[in-house]
């Protein structure tokens, strides 16, 4: 299914729909219920993280430039300090591996879908002096809750993907969280939202690392973790995650964007005792949407490389400092790494 979303995003194809028509009356109730109790906490305005990170570090290298875009959860709903956001905090540990400052600037926005993609990015590439160092995109979520056809969905990512990777940028994506973990969804909504959101995670796994772009799953939103503690590490609406689950995401991606950058090493070596293993690029994204934390990465067409990553603990989150200058490859195969919930490296800096 992930396979022929991405191709009909390719190639022009419609929807594809993915629910029976017997579920529908059923599924509309279940959604009616979960409305009512998502969003019974008020979920405060996303504080504004964009400024200059690891001040310490400044020197005659300049500052890595890092764009973050999507929806309210690349923004940082839920939380009220500006060091409590995922850009915040990738940003922070960016500073910390590589030793040089950090800019940030955020376009995401509260309540986006895909179809927002070409204006954050446009608004990223403005100035062509200051296009970014490296990108992550998270979204998905708001495409499933508002019914977007996957094949629209993947076409506006794909060609946010291609548009940053032409002008200079590594990219990393999000893919959809597993919405099936939000705490007010019952059966079988819960079912169909997990069933839908892989299957969108999947596909839009396929269209990013065809694309030149990495990927980073984050699955039952950011491990088994939230399940096991959804009051610790979902937001006061039960929709958004906390201060603690950016934390958890920020956990997730960071090795990845350190690694595009080539701040640590990385090795196409397979390691069988971690499970590593080559697969096709549409199983390897499955494989990738069923558990959180995987990476996904091109290599050579048609395999994919399964990796595992170990998780690096973030350094103390820090605040923006405002800074004047903040304000005014397709094709190939895929390589996935999965990266365990622990690991036994806590140090910010690179291997």
């Amino acid at each position: 299914m992930a396979r022929r979303i991405a191709a009909g995003a390719a190639y022009g194809g419609g929807s594809i729909g993915l629910l029976g028509a017997a579920a529908v009356g059923v599924l509309l109730a279940e959604v009616q219920l979960a409305k009512r109790q998502v969003g019974g906490g008020a979920a405060p305005v996303p504080p504004s993280a964009d400024g200059r990170y690891g001040v310490a570090f400044a020197g005659p290298a300049d500052p890595l430039r890092f764009g973050l875009l999507g929806d309210s959860t690349a923004a940082g709903q839920g939380v009220r300090r500006a060091g409590q956001t995922p850009g915040a905090l990738l940003a922070s540990g960016l500073a910390a591996v590589s030793e040089r400052p950090v800019d940030l600037r955020n376009v995401a926005q509260p309540g986006a879908r895909s179809d927002d993609l070409e204006r954050q990015v446009s608004l990223l590439l403005a100035d062509p002096a200051r296009v970014p160092d490296v990108c992550v995109i998270m979204i998905g979520a708001n495409d499933v809750t508002h019914r977007m056809p996957a094949t629209q969905s993947v076409r506006c990512l794909t060609t946010a993907v291609r548009r940053l990777r032409t002008a200079g940028a590594e990219v990393v994506v999000g893919t959809c969280p597993d919405l099936g973990t939000i705490e007010p969804v019952y059966q079988p909504l819960r079912w169909m939202a997990r069933r839908v959101s892989r299957q969108l995670a999947a596909a839009q796994t396929i269209g990013s690392v065809e694309q030149g772009g990495r990927t980073v799953s984050l699955g039952d939103l950011l491990g088994p973790e939230f399940e096991a503690n959804p009051r610790e590490l979902f937001g006061p609406d039960n929709y958004h995650p906390s201060a603690e689950g950016y934390a958890t995401a920020a956990m997730a991606l960071l090795p990845t964007l350190c690694a595009v950058l080539g701040l640590w090493p990385e090795t196409d070596r397979l390691d069988g005792a971690r499970r590593e293993d080559m697969l096709p690029v549409a199983k390897a994204a499955s494989q990738a949407a069923k558990e959180a934390g995987t990476e996904v990465t091109g290599a050579r067409a048609p395999w994919a490389l399964l990796k595992h990553r170990r998780r690096r603990r973030l350094p103390a989150p820090t605040e923006p400092h405002p800074h004047p200058e903040m304000h005014g490859e397709a094709g190939g195969s895929t390589r996935v790494e999965r990266r365990p919930g622990t690991g036994t490296d806590t140090s910010p800096r690179h291997a």
